[in-house]
């Protein structure tokens, strides 16, 4: 009698853990069905929001569009040559014992270079680039780049430097100036302007020179 007691005892607990057990697998399931279903309301939610025409291609600017991380590093690469040759110009050129070039002028000179390249055949790469710096009423030649010198020039740029004379920079340069051991000129320092002129001109169309101030 008392085996027969335990032995409801013990199919009454199991039957009581299975319960709790489809208890708790069907919380689990509804929680798992209602974490889907707003999950789907929420792509519904994002999908309705594109088809709104909140985002088109129309609002995406040519250069995203027309994105080429090709043409992009190339720019890369000119704007460092573009550097170098300033520095390489300062002795024989610009004449100065140090020649200073604000980040923002060579980010300047990428973002045109791009913008320049855009529409030409073989963009960047057909690029042939003059570098000017204004030295008072004269306009020095700081060198020639081809952006590819396997790709036969397609459109000659000019760019167009300036020296800063305006701000801090003036009042202070004598600071860094220098005597030549050669002679006594005192060979000052130079900082470049953020701004600069830059003429375009196509070598394959008869078309006007474009002038822009940047």
């Amino acid at each position: 009698m008392h085996k027969d007691r335990s032995s409801g005892m013990w199919a009454e607990q199991s039957a009581a853990e299975a319960s709790n057990k489809r208890l708790s697998w069907s919380s689990l399931v509804q929680k798992l069905s209602h974490s889907l279903d707003s999950d789907a309301e929420s792509n519904s939610s994002r999908d309705d929001v594109s088809d709104t025409g909140s985002l088109s291609l129309s609002d995406l600017s040519d250069a995203d569009m027309f994105y080429d991380p090709m043409e992009e590093s190339l720019c890369k690469e000119v704007v460092q040559l573009i550097a170098c040759s300033l520095v390489e110009a300062k002795d024989c050129t610009l004449h100065c014992s140090k020649l200073l070039i604000p980040e923002k002028l060579l980010e300047h000179i990428g973002e045109e270079l791009v913008h320049l390249a855009a529409s030409e055949p073989c963009g960047l790469r057909g690029a042939l680039i003059d570098l000017c710096v204004e030295q008072g009423d004269k306009c020095q030649n700081a060198g020639q780049i081809a952006a590819d010198p396997y790709v036969v020039p397609t459109f000659q740029l000019t760019l167009i430097l300036r020296l800063e004379s305006e701000g801090f920079w003036p009042k202070i340069q004598g600071l860094f100036a220098t005597k030549s051991m050669s002679a006594s000129a005192v060979r000052h320092a130079l900082k470049l302007s953020t701004g600069f002129r830059v003429i375009k001109k196509k070598l394959y169309s008869s078309e006007e020179l474009l002038i822009e101030e940047c």
